[in-house]
């Protein structure tokens, strides 16, 4: 829902305020100029980048819709969850939780969090190297190695829509500049047209310029940017189960090991240290008393 009120409170400053000093928006529309600029860039995603990566850039503007997915709450539910797992493990054992995270549809555990469990992202990192945990052959270290390995292995996925998006961005406004000069070298094979025909074609040209720069840092660049922040949320979270698994590995007791896990989050959204003890105790009830 932010995308496209930001993108209205662009254009409603931008557009309203020429109209405001008396501008006339009539001129501003030149629908070749949108063409010339708008398939130009077009033109040069595809040529700069492979299959792979536009696959990748078209996903990922379906995840712009679930910009609110990771919030306080899930936060909240990811530590109810590692907590039950933790205890469940100190109670019956490593083997105590194989069924749960071999049928995780079929687990009582997981059914009680629903959002946890229809996340694909957290829920194959979870079971993943709780699988690990299970089989009892690896060091806690290589197992901290190979998360890291697959946190870091995910950013440099996840980069790859966003620096396409960006780079298309960036070249926007020489784009406009093309469509400008485009127009200029129009106006001026019309030598012969009367002054105000070609202060016309000239004033045409120009929005070439404008509609380019418009675009690239007020639609473009901008989405680029949505698109890393929503990355950065879900590489917070992968690093929160990180924490928490690496501190039950070393020994902590569930409860501590979830505070490893809270203090990885961010200061805006990371519970108390009471609200999440209560929560993770008894989530069902902290959410009646919510």
């Amino acid at each position: 829902m932010l995308i496209p009120i930001g993108y209205l409170v662009v254009l409603l400053s931008v557009f309203g305020g020429f109209a405001l000093a008396g501008g006339h928006l009539g001129p501003l529309f030149q629908p070749t100029e949108f063409l010339m600029i708008g398939g130009a860039g077009i033109g040069a995603f595809i040529a700069a980048n492979n299959g792979k990566a536009i696959k990748a850039t078209f996903r990922i503007f379906g995840r712009l819709r679930r910009s609110k997915r990771y919030d306080k709450s899930l936060y909240m539910e990811l530590m109810a969850v590692q907590y039950k797992i933790l205890v469940k493990i100190r109670r019956d054992g490593m083997l105590g939780i194989e069924r749960d995270i071999d049928n995780p549809q079929d687990s009582a555990l997981f059914n009680e969090h629903p959002r946890i469990l229809d996340d694909p992202t957290i829920m194959a990192f979870l079971t993943d190297y709780l699988r690990l945990m299970v089989s009892g052959t690896m060091e806690p270290m290589e197992i901290d190695e190979l998360m890291l390995h697959e946190i870091e292995a995910f950013e440099q996925e996840a980069h790859i829509p966003i620096d396409a998006i960006a780079k298309v961005g960036d070249a926007m406004p020489a784009f406009g500049i093309v469509a400008a000069v485009m127009g200029v070298v129009k106006a001026l094979s019309a030598a012969d047209a009367a002054p105000d025909q070609m202060g016309q074609m000239i004033a045409h040209a120009l929005v070439g310029t404008f509609l380019g720069i418009l675009a690239g840092y007020g639609f473009v660049n901008p989405l680029a940017s949505r698109v890393e922040r929503q990355a950065k949320e879900v590489e917070k979270v992968l690093q929160c189960m990180r924490v928490t698994l690496m501190a039950s590995l070393h020994g902590y007791a569930p409860q501590l090991a979830v505070e490893f896990g809270r203090k990885a989050l961010h200061s805006e959204e990371r519970p108390g240290f009471t609200e999440l003890e209560e929560y993770v105790r008894n989530p069902k009830a902290s959410e009646g008393g919510a």
